[in-house]
């Protein structure tokens, strides 16, 4: 398959394109219309320091219907503790720099460079990048951010630095978007941590058709705050 260079204008090819790896073009920016624009179609970047900007649409992706979320005992165990406070795009820059710096088994470095955080910190300053917050008193120790479009949030990354701090707030996530009518929530590639919520993989085609069914509906730009106690639903 062929890998597209990206022109000028913030255009794509037809994520449908993408080879076995799901790497579909190369070049182009990190502007916001350009993100939005990639996200919309189904293609999101993912590239290291010293790469070029790497464009995506893998086959299969791997998504949590939201309605079909699994809370595990242990953690419906630990949310009824309540050992952290959940907070909503209150220290969005904090959190994409805790996710940049956390230690992935079997990799060197980060896909997050300074790059990646001023393009998202741009997309959260125009309400469309959101993250989620654990909170220790004064003391962030966990959290994730993610784009949101429609009925659909795409997760980028999280991190924790204490025991269930990301999980729990990826669990109040889930439920608050269940709340706000979402339909979807895209970890784009498998990861165990997302997999234990009820994530699965689904077909591109299927992906994409979900996808436009998830665009119909209004964006909720941020900022975000939870409705009511985050903890409610998790225990």
């Amino acid at each position: 398959m062929p890998i597209f260079a990206l022109p000028d204008q913030h255009l794509f090819p037809d994520p449908r394109l993408a080879d076995s790896s799901g790497l579909i073009a190369v070049g182009g920016d990190l502007h916001p219309e350009r993100l939005l624009r990639a996200y919309s179609v189904g293609i999101f970047p993912w590239y290291s320091e010293g790469q070029p900007i790497l464009w995506h649409s893998p086959d299969p992706r791997f998504v949590l219907e939201l309605e079909d979320l699994h809370i595990p005992r242990t953690l419906r165990q630990r949310a009824r503790k309540r050992p952290y406070t959940l907070r909503m795009d209150t220290a969005f820059e904090d959190v994409i720099a805790g996710c940049a710096k956390a230690p992935r088994a079997g990799q060197n470095g980060t896909w997050i460079t300074d790059e990646m955080e001023d393009a998202y910190i741009a997309l959260h300053e125009l309400g469309f990048a959101h993250s989620v917050e654990a909170w220790r008193d004064d003391e962030l120790v966990g959290g994730l951010y993610g784009v949101a479009l429609g009925g659909i949030f795409f997760g980028e990354s999280m991190f924790a630095r204490a025991p269930d701090a990301s999980k729990l707030a990826f669990a109040a996530l889930v439920q608050q978007l269940r709340r706000w009518g979402f339909l979807l929530l895209d970890s784009q590639v498998h990861t165990d941590h997302v997999a234990r919520f009820g994530a699965e993989d689904v077909e591109r085609e299927d992906y994409l058709a979900t996808l436009d069914e998830c665009l119909d509906q209004p964006t909720l730009r941020g900022p975000w705050s939870f409705d009511g106690d985050p903890y409610q639903e998790l225990v």
